[in-house]
C-alpha cells in the first residue's frame, strides 16, 4: 500500500516495530519510517499524526487497530481506514472514528466467488452495498458487439436490462474512451 501511494505521489510514514522493515521502506519504498509502537502516543507524534491527512490502520489485531483509530480520531486526522478481520469489529471501529472499515476476509471471499461466477471478467468493483457492479472485461472478437457502435449494442435484446456501457478499451495499451452521448441521468 505505501508503494501504490508514494507512486502516486503521497507523502507517506509508516510506523513499525520491525527495524528491518523501517529500513526497507526508507531504502526501497521511498517512504519515512519510525521505528516503534502504532499505538505510542510519542512515536504517532514524531511520526506527525498532527498533520496527516489520511490514516490506515493495519495493525497484526483489531484491537490494536482500534486503538490506533482512537488515537487518529483523538488528534484530529480527517480521513482514517481500519483493516478488519473479524466482524465483531465493524461497530466498535466505526464509533472510533474508521470512515472506512475493509474486512481482509470479506474481500479476500467476494474476489476469489467473482473469480470462480465471472471468470472472463478481469476487475470488478461494488457500490451501494453491491446495487452497482463495475466490470471490466475483454470482449472476444467473434462477440455480437465488436464493429457496433455503443448506441446499437445498448439497443439490441441481447444487452442485458439495467446495464449501462461506461466506456471501453479498443486496445489494452490504449487509453479508456467515454461514450458521452451514453450518458443518461434520472432524477
Amino acid at each position: 500500500m505505501a508503494q501504490k501511494l508514494v507512486e502516486l505521489g503521497h507523502t507517506v510514514a509508516i510506523i513499525d516495530i520491525d527495524p528491518t522493515a523501517c529500513r526497507y521502506a526508507r531504502e526501497q519504498v521511498g517512504a519515512m519510517a519510525f521505528e516503534g509502537s502504532a499505538v505510542s502516543i510519542e512515536v504517532l507524534l514524531e511520526a506527525g499524526i498532527q498533520k496527516a491527512d489520511s490514516l490506515a490502520a493495519v495493525l497484526r489485531s483489531d484491537a490494536l487497530n482500534l486503538a490506533m483509530v482512537t488515537l487518529a480520531k483523538h488528534y484530529g486526522v480527517p480521513h482514517i481506514l481500519s483493516r478488519m478481520r473479524h466482524s465483531d469489529f465493524t461497530e466498535p471501529l466505526r464509533l472510533a472514528g474508521a470512515n472506512h472499515v475493509i474486512s481482509t476476509v470479506e474481500l479476500a471471499v467476494s474476489t476469489m466467488v467473482n473469480a470462480i461466477e465471472y471468470p472472463q471478467v478481469e476487475s470488478m468493483m461494488h457500490f451501494e452495498q453491491g446495487q452497482i457492479e463495475v466490470l471490466k472485461l475483454a470482449i472476444p472478437n467473434s462477440c455480437y458487439v465488436v464493429g457496433r457502435s455503443v448506441a446499437e449494442i445498448a439497443q439490441d435484446s441481447r444487452f442485458p436490462t439495467g446495464s449501462l456501457i461506461i466506456g471501453y478499451q479498443p486496445h489494452p495499451h490504449e487509453d479508456l474512451m467515454i461514450p458521452i452521448s451514453n450518458i443518461h441521468c434520472r432524477y
